[in-house]
């Protein structure tokens, strides 16, 4: 399979982010973690978030970039309002965006996860080519990987929680996994 060989989604526009490393040895690719962001916060569109992923962002533009401007964090993938998707790390790589996290007693989600960010805020609902692109690119990732199943889709909330609230109340995870289970689900965003 060409996604499990490259790490690479042929429909994404690709934007590399210096922010990732080698997985362990021993890490299998078996957790899918939901994230949101939004720069400034409850802003969406521009240039910030990837700025931010790629160590460019200018901590001038806005106050709240001056607490964040020296972080070095990445997601695998971003998924745009409009559904547009961009990459910033192989999925065969290990990105840096669940931080300190534990998923089912195992500690460094980053090591054996993949993370995904929808641009949005916790309490402002996603769209629907946001849902769209997330379920049809969550199955083409789980095709890939097996071992990620339906039950190992989860929020940074659940793997960082008290520390961390996205995707947030507005993310329908009832919604989401219809669109998985749907046959006629829309693929992902060229």
């Amino acid at each position: 399979m060409t996604l499990r060989r490259t790490g690479r989604l042929p429909q994404a526009r690709w934007c590399p982010s210096p922010n990732f490393g080698p997985r362990p040895d021993n890490a299998d690719i078996s957790l899918l973690v939901v994230h949101n962001i939004s720069l400034p916060p409850g802003q969406f569109g521009g240039p910030a978030i990837e700025q931010f992923f790629c160590n460019r962002l200018d901590a001038n533009e806005h106050p709240y970039f001056q607490a964040i401007a020296g972080l070095q964090v990445s997601a695998h993938l971003l998924i745009r309002r409009d559904g547009e998707m961009v990459q910033f790390v192989s999925l065969l790589d290990r990105a840096w965006h669940a931080g300190c996290s534990c998923f089912e007693g195992r500690h460094e989600c980053n090591d054996f996860s993949i993370g995904i960010e929808l641009e949005g805020a916790d309490e402002v609902p996603f769209t629907d080519s946001q849902y769209a692109t997330l379920a049809a690119t969550a199955c083409e990732i789980m095709a890939a990987w097996p071992e990620i199943t339906p039950d190992r889709l989860t929020g940074h909330s659940d793997i960082a929680p008290g520390r961390k609230t996205d995707p947030g109340p507005a993310f329908d995870w009832p919604r989401f996994h219809g669109l998985l289970a749907s046959p006629h689900r829309s693929a992902p965003q060229p």
